[in-house]
């Protein structure tokens, strides 16, 4: 997330209650999760082991939970829960807007687009021209929709990032991360019915030009999908994925968090994808292997019967 206006990092101190180590002149221009920070961005870091790769990132303005030289040229917010911290600053520069109709006034509607009865369209949303919303479809806040988009009913998009931090010694464990990301759909996309498509914790999830979503399908959050994607129903993929172009994922594929489908990969129904795998290849089975070896070791394993019952007849 980009601020409106640049933020002092004197300012973001006070306003956490960390200490500022480094530069302390800089300005802040955004939020952002590690793998997404560009120059001028907050990120955080409460674990050690990654420190090295906070720090060494992108990112401008760190906060973190432990006193450690400063690399040149960033600024470091010192806090003992920086988890906390930066979830404060998420509900400060983007608070919850409460509804007031069912397609705000401040949403953007591009000609000839067509919003469907029962449909939701909230703060700050922006459509393009030439699309369909179909009934009862849910897009939150600052949602961004090309040209040509199709959506079908039941559909949600922009729904809050499945993230939480675990606090073993409280009661309730579960502390959430909010999510002040967004979903971006880009041109002469078609989303199918009773699809979720979560927003960014803090950057964009992002549906590439021409792809093809079926019914029942779940996009997490940070994920990316290139351009010209086939999806068919009940496919899941997990938090900041990377889909690369023209992938095709039949049904109830499942994808883990965290890797990179190569371009034009083809991976068969109800396969499971747990790191990421090459383009240009079929895939089959959990986790997935080439579709060719899967078939043929699938074939040895029915065989399994006929070979020991010829072994114990000597």
């Amino acid at each position: 997330m980009k601020f409106d206006k640049a933020v002092p990092v004197q300012w973001l101190a006070e306003f956490t209650g960390a200490t500022l180590v480094g530069n302390t002149q800089q300005e802040a221009t955004g939020i952002n999760e590690i793998h997404k920070v560009t120059a001028g961005d907050i990120s955080f870091v409460d674990f050690e082991k990654y420190y090295n790769a906070c720090l060494t990132s992108a990112a401008t303005i760190i906060i973190i939970n432990k006193q450690v030289d400063c690399p040149g040229g960033k600024t470091l917010l010192v806090h003992p829960d920086p988890f906390s911290a930066y979830v404060k600053l998420v509900k400060h520069f983007r608070p919850f807007e409460p509804a007031t109709k069912m397609v705000s006034d401040s949403a953007i509607i591009g000609e000839d687009t067509h919003i469907q009865p029962g449909a939701f369209v909230g703060n700050h949303v922006r459509i393009g021209k030439n699309c369909l919303i179909h009934p009862n479809v849910t897009i939150y806040d600052h949602t961004v929709i090309g040209d040509n988009v199709i959506i079908h009913a039941n559909t949600v998009l922009g729904a809050d990032a499945f993230y939480f931090k675990r606090r073993k010694e409280r009661e309730v464990q579960y502390d959430k991360m909010l999510s002040c990301g967004r979903v971006v759909i880009e041109d002469d996309v078609e989303i199918g019915a009773g699809c979720t498509i979560d927003k960014g914790v803090s950057g964009d999830t992002i549906i590439g030009k021409g792809s093809k979503l079926d019914n029942h399908i779940h996009i997490g959050h940070g994920a990316v999908i290139g351009k010209n994607a086939l999806f068919a129903a009940q496919v899941g993929i997990g938090g900041k994925a990377i889909i690369e172009d023209e992938v095709i994922l039949w049904g109830q594929v499942g994808v883990s968090k965290d890797l990179t489908i190569g371009k034009g990969a083809v991976i068969y129904a109800q396969s499971g994808v747990a790191s990421s795998i090459e383009g240009g290849k079929i895939y089959f089975g959990s986790p997935v292997e080439d579709a060719k070896t899967k078939m043929k070791e699938l074939n040895w394993i029915k065989r399994i019967p006929e070979m020991w019952e010829k072994l114990m007849k000597g």
